[in-house]
């Protein structure tokens, strides 16, 4: 079984064996699936527009030629140098075809990019089962990896963050790699004639931050606040600057998911403020109050229950047909009715 876990991503990235036949690149953070797929690519080709060594393949293009897989991966690089094989949006549809094409005889190196994948998918149980196959999962950026991520960008441009700037960017980046990276970047060109190498709160929030991003927080912050009356007019605001419902959910989760964590600390015997500090990225020092004033709010059990909910809300509205953001906007006003009736 080859699954590359967090400590081993790195260097399996950087230092892909000739063994591997294929690697599979899945997760809900398509920017980084994309930046580990173009990482692995450019060991083998430096132009990625090369039609001798690379051939990226599209579902569309794999339905209507079943055999085109098989054909490519058994196809020989016309210039020398193994070739690159790129499915693009794999998944357990494409088994058979993945399948039949890591039988070929060919030295051609099959990279698979795919969305999220559940543990029972057929695609992942075929890359996990085989020592010839590289399977890495992508998640959204967290914790000491997002911190080390905007640490290293701003460093290479010879900038330095401070404490509470560092603090409010682990806090309000992470769901997407690329797009993480898109906003350091902003904050690099803005400081470029800048003397003062230091990154600053105020620095940050200038360049940083999406609207569309801040209200989701907001909006999370209403729910565990109670704050009904804010409510319509956040969640009409998200939803006119695109945001889909399923983002609206995954942003509150994380806001649950941290109340309850810090209740969980409390129950080993520690007060909330301390039980706050072992949070990972840390509270940001202006929300800290407020973020505590809630954790007092919500026992642990309610916190427990708000979980299920929201996660039962998240599958509904990818499965079941419901409209999904008028089954959202209805459960984030009964979360906050509910803490304001008590």
């Amino acid at each position: 079984m080859v699954k590359a876990n967090r400590s081993q991503i790195q260097q399996a990235l950087r230092s892909l064996e000739a063994t591997y036949k294929a690697v599979l690149l899945y997760g809900p953070d398509d920017g980084l699936v994309r930046e580990r797929a173009d990482l692995i690519a450019h060991q083998l080709v430096d132009d990625l527009n090369d039609p001798f060594r690379v051939a990226r393949i599209g579902p569309d293009q794999l339905k209507a030629t079943p055999s085109l897989l098989v054909d490519e991966m058994a196809a020989m690089s016309m210039t020398g140098g193994r070739r690159l094989v790129w499915l693009e949006s794999g998944g357990d549809s494409h088994h058979a075809a993945i399948s039949s094409a890591l039988e070929t005889s060919g030295d051609s190196l099959l990279v698979v990019t795919a969305g999220e994948l559940p543990a029972r998918s057929k695609l992942r149980k075929l890359f996990e089962t085989d020592k010839h196959l590289l399977s890495i999962a992508c998640y959204s950026d967290e914790g000491r990896d997002l911190i080390d991520l905007i640490r290293q960008m701003l460093e290479e441009a010879g900038l330095f963050p401070a404490p509470d700037a560092l603090a409010w960017l682990a806090a309000n980046l992470g769901k997407d790699r690329q797009v993480s990276r898109g906003e350091l970047t902003k904050i690099i060109l803005y400081k470029l004639s800048d003397t003062d190498k230091t990154v600053s709160l105020d620095d940050a929030r200038a360049c940083v931050g999406d609207a569309a991003d801040m209200t989701l927080g907001q909006i999370a912050e209403a729910i565990t606040g109670g704050e009904v009356e804010r409510l319509d007019n956040l969640i009409e605001k998200a939803y006119i600057a695109g945001e889909s419902p399923v983002a609206l959910l995954r942003v509150i989760q994380n806001r649950f998911m941290r109340l309850h964590l810090v209740r969980g600390f409390m129950g080993s015997g520690l007060d909330a403020a301390t039980a706050a500090t072992k949070l990972s990225p840390p509270l940001f020092f202006k929300e800290r109050d407020s973020f505590l004033n809630h954790v007092r709010r919500w026992p642990a059990d309610r916190l427990s229950t708000a979980l299920s909910r929201l996660m039962e809300a998240e599958l509904a509205c990818k499965s079941t047909g419901m409209p999904a953001e008028t089954l959202t906007s209805r459960l984030c006003l009964q979360l906050a009715a509910s803490v304001r009736n008590r």
